[in-house]
């Protein structure tokens, strides 16, 4: 308070050996301790086969990334933005996330299970929600390492007026061979090696309450199909670009660079 009656934008912060590591803006700051009454829902049920043997005996949101596990990374990351009310999507080793994370009053919040009693896809579990909800839904999967606002994207979701928004990322693939571009028999161009560009779903998304209608009861339900069928009801969805950081942590190399990357 003090900093914004005299203008002061930006300060810095400090080590525990007094060094300068950082400046920090005021504003930020300020929008992170805005408090936030939407309920936020992450998917913690997936068995991370491709993550073995990992995750034989942990499940993957348990997976620690430094020194905490991921899912309580991506916890923190919604709660220094305002969040307060949590669901999580468990099914695979259920016990053991309910076991580490409880009601959340460790963190000063309120979390509460959505029991997936079979394997309910990417969407499925969000028909057990309580269809009272009248305020946007975020939904992210749990096996994502991003520091992206999340409070930003709520507020994107909100200025545009929106349906649902999907968090989408760059995603560049290079053709490891040359391109033979062709009209009928004749080429027309060859292209060494091209590179392709697309944006690709993130796994994060911000879901109008009407969205919810949507999902089939107790059914494997994958996100794809729910923002799919929100679109053929001539609704409106708008795309996020991340540009913070943003890692999917599917593979043992993607664990492993989470890691090595993690501490900057």
């Amino acid at each position: 308070l003090r900093m914004q009656e005299t203008d002061t934008r930006q300060f810095p912060v400090i080590d525990g050996k007094g060094r300068v590591v950082r400046l920090e803006e005021v504003h930020r700051v300020v929008e992170s301790q805005t408090p936030r009454s939407n309920t936020v829902v992450l998917m913690a049920g997936g068995m991370g086969t491709r993550l073995q043997p990992l995750t034989t005996d942990t499940p993957k949101p348990l997976l620690k990334i430094g020194e905490k596990p991921l899912l309580e990374t991506i916890l923190e990351n919604f709660i220094k933005h305002g969040f307060q009310r949590f669901y999580i999507s468990v099914n695979f080793k259920a016990e053991m996330v309910i076991s580490h994370f409880g009601d959340g009053s460790r963190w000063g919040c309120e979390i509460n299970y959505l029991q997936e009693q079979k394997r309910m896809g990417t969407a499925g579990s969000l028909s057990l929600l309580n269809k009272e909800i009248a305020e946007p839904i975020l939904v992210m999967n749990g096996d994502l390492l991003t520091n992206i606002n999340v409070g930003h994207l709520l507020d994107y979701h909100f200025d545009h007026k929106a349906t649902a928004t999907v968090c989408v990322r760059d995603y560049d693939f290079e053709v490891p061979f040359g391109v033979v571009n062709m009209d009928e028999q004749y080429i027309s161009s060859i292209d060494e090696k091209p590179i392709s560009r697309f944006f690709v779903n993130a796994g994060i998304y911000v879901l109008d309450p009407e969205c919810l209608d949507y999902v089939p009861r107790n059914e494997h339900y994958d996100m794809t199909n729910l923002l799919n069928t929100v679109l053929r009801s001539h609704k409106k969805i708008v795309a996020f670009p991340i540009r913070e950081y943003w890692l999917d942590i599917g593979r043992p190399d993607d664990f492993t660079r989470a890691n090595i990357e993690f501490g900057r």
